[in-house]
């Protein structure tokens, strides 16, 4: 089962904004994806985290390993081992721009094209 696309795809579903998945196994060599999407607010951010959660648990998916950030919820880390997801408030995800850091990963197509 693809979890990493049922993730970028409960984060869509709960209004994230510029959601992708990258494929780092080859370069991190400790998990297989990263998905890195964001929301407006504080209430969001925590929203689209514990909905990615739910969403997964719901259809038997993995649960997180750890989570890091809830209470703060400026940047929550969901690390389900084989994935890791990164929620991100807006202007925290522009100061770290994990995207430019990992600009050499291929990005992974998650939306069902009709």
């Amino acid at each position: 089962m693809n979890w990493h696309v049922l993730a970028a795809r409960a984060a869509d579903d709960k209004l994230a904004s510029n959601t992708i998945v990258l494929d780092v196994g080859d370069v991190v060599g400790i998990t297989d994806h990263f998905i890195i999407t964001s929301g407006s607010s504080r209430r969001q951010v925590r929203a689209i985290a514990e909905g990615i959660e739910a969403d997964l648990k719901l259809v038997g998916g993995p649960s997180p390993k750890r989570i890091e950030g809830l209470r703060e919820a400026e940047w929550i880390l969901l690390d389900f081992g084989i994935f890791v997801v990164h929620v991100f408030g807006e202007e925290t995800r522009r100061y770290f721009d994990l995207e430019r850091l990992w600009q050499d990963c291929n990005r992974v197509e998650w939306l069902e094209t009709n």
